[in-house]
């Protein structure tokens, strides 16, 4: 069997080197699913990441664009300016992002545990919260706690709550 042209062509070219349109369009879609990412991200946090004035200046504009069409179409620009950056430090730059929001949350949700655990509680709850941070005063935190387990009852808004919990931040800050 005699071998024409293009046989010749696939022989020298290595199957490991070959990439399918399939996976072409997996990692076109996620660098755009990224740029989604990028846009709904605040200034500050753009700041920190390894982007280029081209690609920054295409995602602001990309916010002020309102029309589903033409932002579906920049949406695909930004995507193609993205193919200029290395991809994976600004990947690692989007988890380090992340990780700091994920910390934010928890230290967010145990502050709330705080609150909740002090107006539920008693003065268990409040000698607990004192050994830890023995600085606090513990005559703003009963009052706190008891005008909110007051409002409470009465089903009144939580502003005794809220000092509470603006209380307990600055002592864990």
């Amino acid at each position: 069997m005699k071998k024409n042209r293009h046989d010749k062509k696939e022989d020298a070219i290595d199957e490991d080197d070959i990439i399918s349109r399939s996976e072409i369009k997996r990692d076109l879609k996620a660098l755009q699913d990224l740029a989604k990412e990028l846009i709904e991200l605040k200034d500050q946090q753009l700041a920190k990441l390894p982007l280029n004035d081209i690609v920054l200046a295409a995602i602001v504009e990309s916010r002020r664009i309102t029309q589903h069409i033409a932002r579906k179409r920049h949406l695909k620009y930004v995507t193609k300016q993205l193919r200029e950056l290395d991809e994976e430090a600004l990947r690692h730059g989007m988890s380090v992002l992340k990780d700091q929001d994920n910390v934010a949350n928890a230290r967010f949700h145990h502050m709330e545990k705080w609150r909740d655990r002090l107006i539920e509680g008693g003065d268990d709850v409040l000698k607990a919260l004192l050994d830890e941070y023995p600085h606090a005063e513990r005559q703003q935190l009963r009052q706190l706690i008891r005008n909110a387990q007051r409002e409470k009852l009465a089903n009144q808004p939580p502003k005794s709550a809220r000092a509470l919990f603006k209380l307990i931040r600055e002592l864990m800050e």
